[in-house]
């Protein structure tokens, strides 16, 4: 008599909280549309890791996803079926596994075993086994790409981003010394908002002090974990960001009385800034931040009084009740400039979406015109080096707006910045990741022609 057959059992899949919390970001960006700068946040604070496992987790999660076209070079290599055929948990832990194995200082053997026992928990035994084959098979026979020209798989940047970019820089060693700079994590930069806390203050709970203006620190440690931050008294803020910010207050000039508009001010950051830089020093003018979205315009009135807050269209703002001395449109762009702070982003945009957002664009400096005083100015601002939301996008408005004319923004550069080098020959603002440390930020300044330059 044959004896019955056993059944096969396993013990419950036990992966590390860091692995898992990681996991849970890639999935949810990759597959639910979370952005990732939102979500972590959220993720981190409900885990219980210590600051050490949430940084592992950061590095993991946001190098996973930057890095996620190269991966996928590799598992094209050795699947035996269509890529897009493959289940996209199968194809997100297999992402996370080749990072550590490539890209981070964890071994071989450690990765595989980590990213299995995840699989297991996640997608069950038979995925795992799949997940744990294919990352075997690769690392047996890995891909060379010693010999791999194709900048768009060894930097990971969707091809049309590297041949945009190309356009720009012209250089070979500068076009790679940019994708690298995409790709390097960096520490979150901080803002002390003028009068409610000080670059002092930040730098005694840790960071690097950043000499470009007197506001900015590089973090040293988890941002919310800053208690100025924690209480609204400073933010989280890109140093281009607080730059164009402080350039745009710097056109104040020394007139007595102005009006302030800050036209697409969500989330906030920017609006923030120039509020405060307002409030300590020209407390009579007026400053009003306009968001379009109300979920946004709500995240804008966490950081600005509420009472300076509205939500109008660019193009439906009221044009009778009050004309503004001072305009900025930090308009909404492909976000190409902010590709090493937010993983996701270069994944998300296609060529065919500029055309919607240059419109956008081009809408909101007309809206603009017909809300400036005078001699007033218009700040348009991009993140993006992308020609079409730069320097196309400026010659555009100057053709179309006959009277008006383009302003050099290098009298209202802090000093403490002018070694920098982003000014432009015709005066405009573009600034690098490689070059700078900073968001790749664009800015131009117009003027009625008959306007003081």
């Amino acid at each position: 008599m044959s004896k019955p057959e056993e059944k096969r059992t396993f013990k419950k899949a036990k992966p590390d909280q860091s692995r898992f919390v990681a996991y849970q970001l890639i999935s949810q960006v990759n597959r639910e549309g979370a952005y990732a700068n939102i979500r972590l946040p959220s993720l981190l604070s409900d885990s219980t890791m210590d600051e050490r496992d949430r940084s592992f987790t950061t590095e993991l999660a946001y190098g996973t996803l930057r890095m996620q076209g190269k991966h996928d070079f590799a598992i094209r290599s050795k699947i035996d079926r269509p890529f897009e055929t493959l289940n996209g948990a199968i194809v997100d832990l297999l992402r996370l596994g080749l990072h550590q194995i490539y890209e981070m200082r964890v071994p071989d053997h450690a990765a595989v075993d980590a990213t299995v026992e995840l699989a297991r928990a996640v997608a069950g035994e038979g995925r795992a086994s799949y997940v744990n084959a294919i990352l075997r098979s690769i690392l047996r026979d890995p891909p060379d790409y010693t010999t791999l020209t194709d900048l768009s798989v060894i930097h990971s940047h969707p091809d049309w981003i590297v041949k945009a970019l190309a356009e720009q820089v012209k250089s070979s060693d500068r076009l790679e010394a940019l994708l690298v700079a995409h790709n390097t994590p960096v520490a979150p930069h901080l803002v002390a908002w003028p009068g409610k806390s000080t670059r002092d203050e930040l730098l005694d709970e840790g960071g690097e002090l950043m000499p470009a203006n007197d506001f900015a620190v590089r973090a040293g440690k988890m941002p919310g974990s800053y208690a100025a931050v924690h209480e609204r008294r400073a933010g989280v803020q890109d140093l281009g960001s607080q730059l164009i910010s402080e350039i745009f207050f710097n056109t104040h000039q020394d007139r007595q009385y102005l009006n302030w508009l800050d036209m697409c001010a969500g989330p906030g950051g920017k609006a923030a800034m120039l509020y405060n830089l307002l409030h300590e020093n020209r407390i009579k003018d007026n400053f009003t931040a306009n968001e379009p979205a109300p979920h946004r315009a709500e995240l804008v009135s966490h950081v600005v009084p509420a009472a300076n807050v509205i939500s109008f269209r660019g193009e439906d703002l009221p044009t009778q009740e009050i004309m503004y001395d001072r305009i900025i449109i930090d308009a909404p762009c492909s976000g190409l400039g902010a590709l090493r702070r937010r993983p996701e982003a270069r994944w998300r945009k296609e060529p065919s979406d500029l055309k919607a957002l240059v419109s956008i664009q081009r809408n909101l400096l007309d809206a603009a015109v017909k809300l400036l005083s005078p001699d007033g100015y218009i700040a348009f601002v991009t993140c993006s080096p992308h020609r079409s939301e730069t320097g196309a996008q400026v010659a555009d408005f100057l053709y179309r707006h006959r009277d008006f004319t383009l302003n050099s923004l290098a009298p209202f550069v802090p000093d403490s910045a002018r070694s920098m080098n982003f000014l432009q020959p015709d005066g405009t603002i573009q600034m690098w990741s490689d070059l700078h440390g900073t968001d790749s930020m664009f800015m131009a300044l117009f003027s009625r022609v008959t306007a003081v330059s």
